[in-house]
């Protein structure tokens, strides 16, 4: 089973026990967290679309350290003017596991089935009652 989630403004690909590094959050070390804007499922073959998320699904995740980037040189130069600049840039990132994946999506689907089916019977009995006077009315 996977997902496709956003987490701090960028979409990752995880599974239980996948270790991923994303942008800083606010969470303590050894706390846990949950992401609720799951785009895609697949459990065993079964996908299921969000549009744009799917309702009810989540993704567990617990904060394993804080730490930087490599760091990445950005240097400006411009030809024949003597301009050179030199400037380096570290991204602060957080280590987090993933500890699970609810599909709480697919039961909240099947539970609105069975609701839409107690409100067809609902709409159907009292069209029976009426049919049933009215049948009453035509015989008297």
């Amino acid at each position: 089973m996977y997902a496709i989630v956003e987490i701090a403004g960028q979409q990752f690909k995880v599974s239980k026990d996948l270790k991923v590094y994303v942008h800083r959050l606010a969470s303590e070390e050894g706390s846990k967290v949950s992401f609720d804007k799951v785009l895609l499922l697949d459990d065993n073959g079964n996908v299921t679309l969000g549009a744009p998320a799917i309702e009810g699904a989540s993704v567990e995740a617990k904060v394993l350290q804080h730490l930087k980037g490599d760091k990445v040189i950005v240097f400006k130069k411009k030809r024949r003017k003597g301009y050179k600049k030199r400037n380096g840039h570290r991204q602060s990132l957080t280590q987090i596991v993933i500890e699970g994946i609810t599909a709480a999506g697919a039961k909240k689907a099947a539970s609105k089935k069975a609701a839409v089916e107690a409100t067809t019977e609902e709409v159907e009995a009292p069209k029976k009652k009426v049919a049933k006077a009215k049948k009453e009315d035509t015989q008297e």
